[in-house]
């Protein structure tokens, strides 16, 4: 298996081959687990509340329980990208923007294995969401 360094280093002649290929699909697999145990987990400690006999003590937990939901309803979102790229990985497009066919970057996919836009092209659709939200 690849390392990241390896990853980092390699030819851009070489994007997107086997071994890399084999990388990112173990990584998305591990986030897909990482991010399934984190949301059982929440649901685990949200479904057996402590008693409380102290009303700080029950603000400062009904706090971290809407903290929690938030993480898990973010990490739920995750999973359908998750999803996504490990199809793109199965039909030969990961690695490739969606829009303009470019390639994404070893670099955008290591921070974000989901990725399916290029930095340029996300750059764009985000000023483009920008400037309507503004209008």
């Amino acid at each position: 298996m690849l390392t990241k360094e390896e990853l980092l280093e390699a030819p851009e002649a070489d994007y997107m081959n086997e071994a890399q290929i084999a990388f990112f699909k173990a990584t998305l697999e591990q986030l897909r687990q990482d991010t399934m145990d984190s949301i059982e987990a929440a649901k685990q400690t949200l479904a057996n509340p402590p008693e409380h006999n102290d009303d700080a003590d029950r603000a400062a937990y009904e706090e971290e329980s809407r903290l929690a939901l938030r993480i898990v309803d973010r990490e739920r979102k995750l999973l359908p990208k998750i999803e996504a790229a490990m199809r793109r990985i199965a039909t030969g497009d990961f690695g490739y923007c969606l829009e303009s066919g470019e390639p994404i970057g070893i670099p955008r996919l290591l921070l974000r294995p989901t990725a399916e836009l290029c930095a340029e092209v996300k750059a764009i659709n985000e000023r483009r969401e920008s400037a309507y939200r503004d209008a």
